[in-house]
């Protein structure tokens, strides 16, 4: 899922061409509050750099946007009411990626909320010598990257 930068909403928001409410500015990342706000104090953390995603970004803008997305964390958990935080990252049309450009959110939660409640129900328990050998693959590709 690539876009062109130009016609990227994400894009435009760095170059301070569409109005966002920043909370965060560094040379590597922005954040700013999303539209969409579930429970106060929805966050998204952007590269300043177009990547269509974390899996494009170079290492030192993939660390940058990552300690920003752990000071977001801390101020957010601070400020607004919340039993835990969200941390998402969705790469690519199938993971259902709005906009292709690298962004994380941050999200305040509360018990019983239901937001993005998938992982705790899924059906699939593969014996754990299914999981050895996709670790044992995973570790492979790790090495040749």
């Amino acid at each position: 899922m690539k876009a062109d930068p130009d016609q990227c909403t994400f894009c435009s928001i760095v170059a301070g061409e569409k109005p966002a409410s920043i909370v965060w500015e560094d040379e590597h990342s922005m954040a700013f509050l999303d539209l969409r706000q579930f429970h106060s104090g929805h966050v998204l953390i952007v590269s300043r750099a177009h990547f269509g995603d974390l899996r494009d970004a170079d290492s030192a803008t993939a660390a940058a946007v990552m300690l920003t997305t752990a000071r977001v964390m801390r101020a957010v958990a601070s400020l607004f009411k919340n039993d835990g935080l969200s941390v998402w990252h969705s790469a690519g049309e199938g993971a259902h990626q709005e906009v292709p450009h690298l962004h994380f959110h941050v999200h305040p939660r509360l018990i019983g909320d239901d937001v993005l409640r998938v992982y705790p129900s899924a059906p699939h328990h593969p014996p754990r010598t299914q999981l050895d050998d996709w670790a044992s693959d995973i570790r492979q590709a790790l090495t040749r990257m």
